[in-house]
């Protein structure tokens, strides 16, 4: 007779999750021992490390992956990475491992309490009544992730996989179709609305980064001859750009992102929340006269925006019919809407790098479709300004804003689209809460190339700090060796402290994005960035 993990292992095909990110722990090896051979186990050494890598896979096939944590400890270990795997909307399928049925009632050794332990973060959560029902959850759990698109947990106690299955059919769709499809009125809506503005701008986020919707919105940037704005503190690029309709990103403050939209009578926000802050500041979003309209596919985002019209829709298919829609405006010559850099010049010798001179550097070099996973905080906006997102899947943060995500998510994409070329960007700080990331990418032989930018301290806490007008109480940490540490954990590393060195590293390395097999870590010593204007 087949067993509960015999018909969960089908079900798992089913859906495509045939590669396990895990850090096992007892209450799981009922599960793992004799994997089947069509089933790939990814080792991460740290929960965090799991979840990143995992949401990094789904964010990069746009499917769901699955994830397998121990009980309370592992759970709880991951709870961070969860919730940035939420805000990312990345699909997960999470197993988490359960002491065995037969006497949790009795609270034994690593029982845990575990349904509410990620709090509001998952987009379900499942604790089977019986082991027979595990399979049916895990395949619910599929088909949540994917509609919700975030972690959905079920909860396995260890000896239920043992059991014996019921010849029963599966209570979860074989395949669930969503409809693609859009509706002409609030198309119609929605393109009247853009004809009547004499002024329009476009604020796109992360929710548009696919390629159909870049097409769409492209066309209809061009076709209005506006700007566009991409959200602050994005998780991903919304629009291309490197394109002349791209204005740049917009301020997180609620003052100067007043002053930034004031020309426009008509704001349209598409994938994006209307509009993030961050600093609390007092007035309006906009001034008086300015109309915001949302397109999203986030209830979410649509439930709590401040805007006149919320349209929750399928974004390529609305944009792409919203293009057609729009009446082109007269021009004479197409606008160019982008900003102009400040040029970075080379330090001069005896001067220390900053963390400009560093992208400069890459900018020059980087392939196109290459895939910039940030977590370097205080030098984000010259990193937004150097390195700007030139393809779909071009750019990757935190929506979450937690450390912790770039390392293991480089991972975890360089596994999932083995064909771009991959690119971390991390601050010293920032590398070191998901450090045992690298160990991952050297065992299975991930090309990922890792910078990292050490200037000894948590340069935006020190910032942030000093506009309290208070003396940080915290200490810099410059003895810490990052590469050091990469070396210790399999990973290539090398430390880089002039610019003459960075260049030849570069042009050593770059080259060989595409086709690497092995990760390399760069530490680059740089000044502490004097300012920090989110």
């Amino acid at each position: 007779m087949r067993s509960v993990r015999d018909a969960a292992f089908d079900v798992l095909r089913a859906h495509g999750l045939t590669t396990v990110f895990a850090n096992p722990g007892s209450t799981e090896v009922s599960l793992l021992s004799d994997l089947p051979d069509d089933l790939e186990f990814v080792l991460a050494l740290h929960e965090g490390s799991v979840v990143g890598a995992a949401t990094g896979w789904a964010i990069a096939r746009q499917a769901p992956a699955l994830a397998l944590l121990h009980t309370t400890a592992g759970l709880g270990n991951a709870v961070g990475a969860l919730a940035t795997a939420r805000e990312n909307r990345a699909p997960l399928v999470v197993l988490v491992g359960q002491q065995d049925r037969r006497h949790l009632a009795q609270e034994p050794f690593l029982a845990g309490r575990l349904e509410g332990l990620a709090g509001d973060y998952p987009v379900r959560v499942e604790t089977p009544p019986r082991a027979q029902d595990v399979p049916g959850a895990i395949g619910r759990a599929a088909h949540a992730a994917r509609t919700a698109r975030g972690p959905a947990l079920v909860i396995v106690p260890m000896s239920d996989w043992a059991e014996p299955m019921e010849e029963l059919p599966v209570p979860a769709p074989a395949v669930l179709l969503q409809s693609s499809g859009t509706d002409a009125r609030s198309v119609a809506k929605v393109a009247g609305l853009l004809g009547a503005a004499v002024s329009p701008a476009l604020v796109v986020g992360a929710g548009a980064d696919d390629a159909a919707t870049w097409e769409a919105l492209t066309e209809l940037a061009e076709t209005l001859g506006c700007p566009v704005w991409q959200e602050s503190f994005g998780a991903r690029a919304g629009f291309p750009q490197d394109h002349p309709s791209f204005a740049g990103h917009l301020p997180g403050d609620r003052t100067r992102l007043r002053e930034t939209l004031a020309p426009h009578d008509f704001v349209l926000v598409v994938g994006a929340p209307a509009l993030r802050q961050y600093p609390y500041a007092t007035g309006p979003l906009v001034h008086e006269g300015t109309r915001l309209v949302l397109v999203t596919d986030d209830p979410g985002e649509a439930h709590r925006a401040p805007v006149d019209l919320a349209v929750l829709t399928p974004l390529p298919a609305f944009c792409a019919e919203l293009a057609g829609a729009v009446p082109p405006r007269p021009a004479a010559v197409r606008p160019d809407f982008r900003g102009r850099a400040a040029a970075v010049e080379p330090p001069r010798e005896g001067e220390p790098l900053r963390a400009a001179h560093v992208f400069a550097a890459f900018a020059g070099r980087l392939p196109a479709d290459t895939v910039v996973v940030e977590e370097t905080p205080s030098s984000r906006p010259d990193l937004h300004a150097l390195l700007p997102a030139r393809r779909p899947l071009g750019f990757l943060s935190a929506a979450m804003g937690g450390l912790g995500f770039a390392m293991p998510a480089a991972v975890g994409v360089r596994m999932a689209v083995p064909e771009r070329p991959v690119v971390a960007m991390l601050g010293d700080g920032s590398s070191l809460y998901q450090i045992q990331s690298l160990w991952t990418a050297a065992h299975y032989h991930v090309g990922v190339i890792f910078v990292v930018l050490a200037n000894g301290r948590y340069a935006v806490m020190d910032r942030l700090a000093e506009l309290q007008g208070g003396k940080p109480p915290w200490p810099a940490f410059e003895e810490v060796s990052v590469s050091a540490m990469a070396g210790a954990l399999g990973c290539h590393a090398r430390r880089v402290t002039d610019h003459a060195e960075l260049l030849r590293e570069l042009d050593a390395v770059v080259p060989t994005l595409r086709d690497r097999t092995e990760p390399l870590l760069l530490e680059v010593a740089v000044e502490p960035d004097p300012i920090f204007v989110p």
